[in-house]
């Protein structure tokens, strides 16, 4: 499954990072604390979290995430997409809660 397959299927924005929509997704993680992420995220997942700085993206590009997912309606700060833009790595957006999109994208990703 690709990051474009799950922004079609979850209705997600693209703000930015574009040119990484064809990147493999493995699995998901929601966190917000940066060292978490750091210490706990597979490559190639997609992270959910609410942090909007461009530290996310440090941590994105540190770990190998797919794609990273902003919940509540939040936008990026214009670094951080200048960052996704740079880095390939999709920041993607939602209205839901990280509870929601976190069990949407588990049942999409573990779908049979």
């Amino acid at each position: 499954m690709t990051v474009k397959d799950i922004v079609d299927a979850l209705n997600l924005k693209v703000y930015s990072g574009e040119a990484g929509l064809n990147k493999e997704v493995v699995g998901g993680y929601t966190s917000d604390l940066l060292s978490d992420v750091m210490g706990n995220a597979p490559a190639g997942s997609v992270w959910i979290t609410l942090q909007t700085h461009v530290n996310v993206m440090a941590v994105a590009t540190l770990k190998d995430i797919s794609a990273v997912i902003l919940v509540k309606g939040l936008k990026p700060e214009a670094n951080t997409m200048a960052q996704s833009n740079n880095e390939a790595i999709p920041v993607l957006g939602t209205n839901l809660q990280a509870f929601e999109i976190s069990g949407q994208l588990y049942n999409l990703i573990n779908k049979k």
